[in-house]
């Protein structure tokens, strides 16, 4: 941690930065959108709350702060109904929601452990030393979870190959 406090404004370019990634990060531990988003909502208004020292990788700490806010809302939550099957959880630019479909439901196929690789790398723009640092693990253990999952995710969306690239429609 560094000396530096956080700002209203750190804060808020953090979440631009991060928010988007971390709602579908929390989405693969929780049972739906509103419950991921109050759970990213949270984190944020508690580091506008209670403003520290900026974490010297402060996505590494926001993934992992996400991911234990999110267990402890599932678990609060564990009677609840699950994921509404074709809910979207991300946005495609182009409006093309087959195909975003198919990519969730390719995430959700996924393990949890090698999900959450995955979405902290993709969509969160991280290295894999900070996922590895977010989830606890050995760097070569998530380096390990982004290679299989990526390599069932490939299997998985090989029908939708020529869309995906963009070749064929949807």
């Amino acid at each position: 941690m560094t000396e530096n406090r956080q700002s209203t404004e750190g804060v808020r370019q953090l979440y631009y930065l991060h928010g988007a990634a971390l709602v579908l990060y929390a989405c693969s531990f929780v049972t739906d959108r509103g419950v991921a988003e109050d759970v990213v909502q949270g984190i944020f208004l508690r580091l506008l709350r209670q403003p520290g020292p900026v974490p010297e990788r402060p996505a590494a700490y926001l993934f992992r702060a996400v991911r234990n806010a999110a267990l402890n809302a599932r678990r609060d939550r564990s009677r609840d109904a699950p994921l509404a099957r074709h809910e979207v959880w991300l946005n495609h630019p182009q409006g093309g929601r087959e195909t975003a479909l198919a990519v969730e439901e390719a995430l959700r196929a996924l393990p949890e452990e090698q999900m959450e690789v995955v979405v902290m790398r993709i969509w969160g723009g991280m290295t894999l030393a900070e996922a590895a640092e977010a989830t606890g693990v050995p760097l070569n253990t998530a380096a390990s979870r982004y290679r299989y999952a990526i390599g069932k995710l490939r299997e998985h969306l090989k029908p939708y190959e020529k869309v995906i690239s963009g070749e064929g429609s949807a």
